[in-house]
């Protein structure tokens, strides 16, 4: 299977002001297309991963190459972070809604603590909002290109909202400035793709 860069939904400048098109660009056509390429890379050779999937590599990277796991991982994640923001404000769909609210109190109180994992990630990671393996909802941040699916992962899950907090991320529009970061990451959230992701993850 080769790997490619999925396509996005939306133009470069139309997360702005929340992320710039000049970030948008770089952050897709060079670092995911990096990713890919050396992810591409370091499974020639490798006949019982040619024919796999993304997350069925996910869930073997404890037994691969480091380049696997680091570039498997930066594809995987930034597939998914594409496919969770939207250029259009939306509502949360009811019945996330509810089970955000049933988990963590409020919405308030969750999106205070998935700012909290992203601002407590030292250095370049993520944040995520996971159904664990108790299909509860869990909020976790993982170091580099880890991600919740990986087999080395401290709290596995599927991930249905996930926040990239490397600074190539954010650092043109925001330099060091990560917690504006993070709150403006709110006005650009698929809902909609998240509260679809989370049924699926749940049936």
């Amino acid at each position: 299977m080769k790997h490619v860069l999925p396509t996005l939904d939306y133009a470069y400048g139309d997360l702005a002001p929340y992320i710039d098109a000049r970030t948008m660009e770089i952050h897709y056509t060079k670092h995911h297309q990096a990713y890919v390429d050396n992810l591409n890379k370091a499974i020639t050779g490798m006949q019982e991963l040619h024919d796999a999937s993304l997350e069925d590599i996910m869930h073997k990277v404890g037994t691969l190459p480091a380049a696997i796991r680091n570039n498997g991982g930066g594809h995987y994640n930034h597939s998914l972070f594409w496919k969770i923001l939207s250029p259009a404000k939306q509502e949360i769909p009811a019945k996330l809604s509810e089970a955000l609210v049933s988990t963590f109190g409020s919405i308030d109180a969750f999106k205070s603590q998935f700012a909290a994992a992203a601002m407590g990630r030292f250095g370049s990671g993520w944040a995520w909002l996971i159904v664990d393996q108790q299909q509860k909802l869990t909020i976790t941040s993982s170091p580099n290109q880890d991600n919740p699916v990986m087999d080395i992962a401290e709290v596995k899950g599927i991930p249905i909202l996930g926040l990239d907090v490397w600074e190539h991320a954010y650092y043109l529009n925001y330099q060091n400035k990560r917690a504006d970061y993070v709150n403006a990451f709110w006005d650009i959230v698929n809902w909609d793709t998240v509260s679809t992701f989370y049924e699926s993850a749940i049936s």
